[in-house]
């Protein structure tokens, strides 16, 4: 999968997911809540059969004075008889603080209930019952929306990640065609383009013949096409592209590369500075150290200005290489690395080549930092 291809299904399942889920923990919370409220009313319910109950005894009590009838009976509630004052009168507990205003409350993992009498007996006016919560129910309940939720969330990520496929498909399809299109007329470049290099050198080796500058023209458009095809090869092959690591002194190859952008510079008039390091090795592949280098040296031709600086220094931590071209303007910065993005639209080309360099640093843990000021400079560093 393309990287395009994966930032597009990133993104739907994000706002799918973060939506659904969103939705799905609030209908969870509210469905939660409710049932919690469900279940204390049930046991408050409890609390006033029980209310009702000793009630009843109390008027057994008030009418027939039966010595056999004992209060309180049940143990597993505590009761407590008020008067008028709101003064403790009997009971089987003595609670310290009462919320009077209110007929349930809960209070210290307590349930209590408070039960007015009406007529009063015994000159008691308010009964008070007090349960321990039974807390069990509400735990199975957070349980199960707990697993609810799990059992939503797997559910509604692999049918996101479905829908997301099913949504990018017709991207995949366009990006397929395109690099079909892109290696069947890289293909069909190569082998006139190889021609035309070996023909003009072997005419500027083997004879001394008029038309040199048409003849460096054309030789500058035939490598900026080999590079072309160089570039648009790398990036349909970079996936299963085999790698060699080796020990490679880029010192070396820096200087081949100048030399190969040669006819390019003299076509400019730059003014070549060199401050390379000798002997600096680094454990890459060759050729993804070529498409590094060369697009770098290629941007910093190509941007230039007519009878420019390109600077390029080598040192045993980074490769930088500045130029005093048209520069990129700030709006542009966060997106030059992305491909077939170009700061300047006049100078041509198809924008792959900042996202080459990038592919090629982030593959071997290496820093890429650029500083442009527009219209004056851009100095591109790459440290390892």
């Amino acid at each position: 999968m393309f990287r395009s291809e994966k930032r597009s299904l990133f993104r739907f399942l994000g706002i799918y997911l973060s939506s659904t889920f969103l939705l799905f923990f609030l209908a969870t919370v509210i469905f939660y809540d409710f049932q919690k409220h469900q279940i204390i009313d049930t046991q408050n319910d409890t609390l006033n059969q029980e209310a009702e109950r000793l009630i009843e005894l109390l008027r057994q009590l008030n009418r027939t004075f039966t010595p056999s009838l004992v209060y309180p009976q049940e143990n597993s509630f505590d009761s407590a008889i008020y008067n008028l004052d709101r003064e403790y009168i009997f009971g089987s507990f003595n609670p310290t603080t009462i919320s009077w205003d209110k007929e349930y409350y809960q209070q210290g993992g307590k349930l209590f209930h408070i039960h007015s009498l009406h007529p009063y007996y015994f000159g008691a006016s308010h009964l008070i019952i007090a349960r321990m919560l039974d807390q069990k129910p509400i735990d199975d309940l957070l349980k199960m929306s707990i697993a609810f939720l799990l059992i939503a969330g797997i559910f509604f990520t692999v049918l996101g990640i479905f829908l997301g496929r099913l949504f990018i498909a017709p991207m995949k399809e366009s990006i397929e065609n395109m690099n079909r299109f892109i290696e069947d007329t890289t293909h069909e470049f190569n082998t006139p383009i190889s021609t035309i290099l070996t023909n003009i050198e072997l005419l500027e080796t083997l004879y001394e013949c008029e038309g040199k500058q048409e003849m460096k023209r054309i030789e500058i458009a035939s490598k900026t096409l080999s590079r072309l095809y160089e570039d648009l090869s790398y990036l349909k092959l970079n996936h299963n592209y085999h790698r060699e690591i080796e020990a490679l002194d880029i010192s070396q190859l820096i200087y081949e590369r100048i030399e190969y952008f040669d006819t390019l510079i003299e076509a400019k008039e730059l003014e070549l500075t060199l401050n390379i390091d000798r002997d600096i090795v680094l454990n890459i592949d060759r050729n993804d150290a070529i498409r590094m280098i060369d697009n770098l040296l290629s941007n910093a031709i190509k941007y230039n200005k007519k009878e420019g600086k390109l600077i390029v220094l080598l040192s045993r931590d980074r490769l930088s290489i500045r130029d005093t071209g048209v520069g990129i303007p700030k709006k542009d910065m966060e997106l030059i690395h992305s491909r077939f993005r170009r700061a300047n639209e006049s100078e041509g080309g198809f924008g792959i080549g900042l996202d080459i360099v990038g592919q090629v640093v982030a593959r071997y843990g290496f820093k890429f930092d650029i500083i442009s000021i527009y219209n004056k400079s851009t100095e591109v560093t790459v440290q390892w």
